[in-house]
């Protein structure tokens, strides 16, 4: 018999999204539902997950176990967000007025607005500043259900703010049980200082900035903005080969606005993922679905720009990309923290099914921020990161919308959100 320190009894429904990944097709379909689900956990890790029957036959819960009567709930992996920009100061609450009066984010940006709006306050903020304004973000997203985050920096843009919002994820990691996956993104935008001599910027990437980092040991990831107005798609490849160089693994922002084939880079990079594709080619497609790179959609970006083009997910999934869905939250173009609300548009606004959506903000945003082997699934061996929904299936996480349907939140095996409030999380 396995000894469990913690049980969750009784799910109306358990959504365990087992098995091989990434899940490609209609391999996205599989969730692995088991009705009656009960899981059991030792030490912050799965140990297992299935009927009741199965229970009672292998697990054999301590004598202090903890127990959760999960009845008439619903039971999934908790959300992992795999794209993010969480270490910001200020807001763009002015700027979002005049999108609303017909301003297009491009024509913001030519005014000095957008990201350097952003660049400005970041830059001003002191380093506990941003570790408060983090942790307040991290609440929120804990408290609809997010267990894992990716967070990029790039609101910095020079080497001591770019270390500042790196080093401001690390010490709100230390203090909030949402794990972080921290990536560091000073290719997001050109310096303003820079502005005029671009290629000055991207040299101060590759021969100091990048080096720094990486001493530093501050990030996981590099993430590169390949986008007209941004990077081309050669400083790209410059960027990318200096950050591979120095042990980074490479994310892209590819095609967002204009295709420009920034999809197909990423997949020859052997990047992690590319990430919005709103504008994504079908040889982009085509190339993201022959690699091991996934393809993370972020439909926040379309709704709160009111854009008419969204990414082409059914066309992803069914050419056998890796797909996966993230709020992107950020200041300008995403402010969006609850991950329900994302599930939500993969299914209203990017058509995926309700089976799709799930594994997507779990499985496979595991996968695309480096998390499978840990996060994303609710199987032996993995950390009991799990939320309990107050919905009677799966489908009503997007049938029952508008709302945050999480009441429980177990993260690592600790109880952390409890009848929809926050108790002990830091």
């Amino acid at each position: 018999m396995t000894s469990a320190d913690l049980v969750v009894a009784g799910c109306r429904e358990l959504v365990t999204c087992a098995g091989p990944g990434p899940k490609r097709g209609r391999a996205l379909r599989e969730i692995g539902a088991v009705e009656n689900g009960w899981v059991a956990s030792s030490k912050g890790v799965v140990v297992f997950a299935g009927t009741e029957e199965e229970f009672l036959a292998r697990v054999a819960p301590e004598p202090d176990a903890v127990t959760i009567d999960a009845r008439g709930l619903t039971a999934l992996p908790g959300f992992v967000d795999a794209h993010t920009h969480l270490p910001f100061a200020g807001d763009r609450a002015r700027e979002f007025g005049l999108r609303i009066q017909g301003w297009s984010y491009q024509q913001l940006a030519e005014r000095g607005m957008g990201i350097q709006t952003t660049v400005k306050a970041t830059r001003a903020a002191s380093l506990d500043d941003l570790v408060a304004l983090t942790l307040r973000r991290l609440d929120r997203m804990l408290l609809s259900g997010t267990t894992t985050v990716e967070a990029k920096s790039g609101y910095g843009l020079n080497l001591e703010d770019e270390i500042k919002q790196l080093e401001a994820l690390r010490d709100a990691a230390a203090l909030h049980p949402v794990d972080i996956v921290p990536t560091f993104m000073g290719a997001h935008d050109i310096a303003p200082e820079y502005r005029d001599r671009r290629e000055g910027y991207v040299r101060l990437l590759v021969d100091t900035v990048i080096p720094a980092v990486r001493e530093r040991g501050l990030a996981e990831f590099f993430d590169i903005f390949c986008e007209p107005g941004a990077f081309s798609l050669e400083e790209t490849r410059t960027l990318a080969a200096a950050a591979k160089a120095a042990g980074f693994k490479v994310k892209v922002h590819a095609d967002e606005f204009v295709t420009l084939g920034g999809a197909e880079l990423a997949a020859e990079l052997g990047a992690a993922s590319a990430e919005h594709l709103i504008a994504v080619s079908d040889e982009g497609i085509a190339r993201l679905a022959g690699s091991d790179t996934a393809a993370i959609l972020l439909p926040g970006v379309s709704f709160f720009l009111m854009m008419d083009r969204k990414a082409p997910a059914r066309r992803l999934i069914d050419g056998g990309a890796a797909v996966a869905l993230a709020s992107d939250f950020n200041p300008g173009s995403s402010h969006i923290h609850s991950m329900p609300f994302i599930l939500q548009l993969g299914v209203f606004s990017l058509g995926l099914t309700v089976e799709e959506a799930v594994n997507a903000c779990t499985a496979n945003a595991a996968y695309a921020v480096g998390r499978q082997a840990t996060a994303g699934s609710l199987e032996e061996g993995k950390l009991m990161d799990l939320i309990l929904c107050d919905v009677p299936d799966h489908v009503s996480l997007a049938y029952e919308a508008g709302r945050n349907p999480v009441r429980t939140v177990i993260k690592r095996g600790r109880v952390v959100v409890e009848d929809g409030r926050i108790g002990g999380a830091r």
